[in-house]
């Protein structure tokens, strides 16, 4: 499939989809929401991929919404507005639930339901100067799509200081309140995201995957019979798969394991 609003790039088992909107600040309309979750779709199905990194072309990683299609959005009656949230709800759910590692490489600004892309990604790596708002509700709208998302990022107690208030935020809260997993300065950016990968691509890919899911499935739940059993079944399975046996295998031979070569 061919983009208007992103790009795609291929390196060494690792896609890079860059935003690609610089004179809106990247903000997403209807076609952006649709090729992003398009994207994310086919790229979580490549069997050579092994990470993905989000990224932004100019000064802003994502301003959120479009002005244009905001204004459009302005005259939807209550079915239209439900039907258009779905296709923003269901973008951000693609990302989330990619089978691929997710690096989101924040180079700039990011508000509102660009906070939203950035919350559904697995590792958050932001510029010191970057700035971020949730600034909803200086409109009169809350940042409900996004939730589900922002809210596991960041924290319930630091949610409801930030979609209160919309007030802006720098990178180094956003550290401090778990939003942002590394904040780094510009010129060591790019440094960091392929340090990060590096290690994402070295690892058995099918325990990525399996580590991923397990923090999304284990979350939040009461540890159970049913929780132990079902961790259990886990490690089992995976003891028993070849990338499983392959990783145990190379550590005491003390040899690079096959995904390696």
């Amino acid at each position: 499939m061919s983009y208007t609003t992103l790009t795609i790039t291929h390196e060494d088992h690792v896609a890079t989809v860059t935003l690609n909107r610089p004179d809106v600040r990247n903000a997403f309309n209807e076609t952006s929401i649709s090729e992003i979750k398009q994207a994310f779709s086919e790229l979580g199905e490549d069997a050579a991929l092994r990470a993905i990194v989000l990224a932004a072309n100019g000064p802003a990683f994502c301003a959120g919404a479009d002005l244009n299609w905001m204004k459009k959005m302005a005259g939807y009656t209550h079915a239209e507005n439900h039907a258009d949230a779905l296709q923003l709800a269901e973008m951000l759910r693609a990302i989330y639930l990619c089978p691929k590692p997710v690096v989101a490489k924040v180079q700039g600004d990011c508000y509102a339901g660009g906070m939203g892309l950035v919350a559904a990604c697995d590792i958050i790596v932001a510029v010191d100067e970057a700035q971020f708002c949730l600034s909803e509700v200086k409109l009169g709208l809350i940042p409900a799509t996004i939730s589900p998302y922002v809210i596991k990022a960041m924290g319930e107690n630091a949610a409801r200081r930030y979609f209160l208030t919309a007030e802006r935020f720098g990178a180094r809260e956003a550290l401090r309140i778990g939003f942002a997993h590394e904040v780094v300065a510009a010129d060591a950016l790019d440094a960091k995201v392929a340090e990060i990968v590096k290690t994402l691509v070295n690892n058995s890919p099918h325990a990525v995957q399996q580590a991923k899911t397990l923090v999304r499935e284990v979350s939040g739940q009461a540890v159970s019979d049913a929780l132990l059993a079902d961790t259990a079944e886990r490690i089992a399975q995976i003891r028993a798969s070849d990338q499983g046996r392959e990783g145990v295998a190379s550590f005491l031979e003390k040899r690079k394991p096959a995904w390696l070569n």
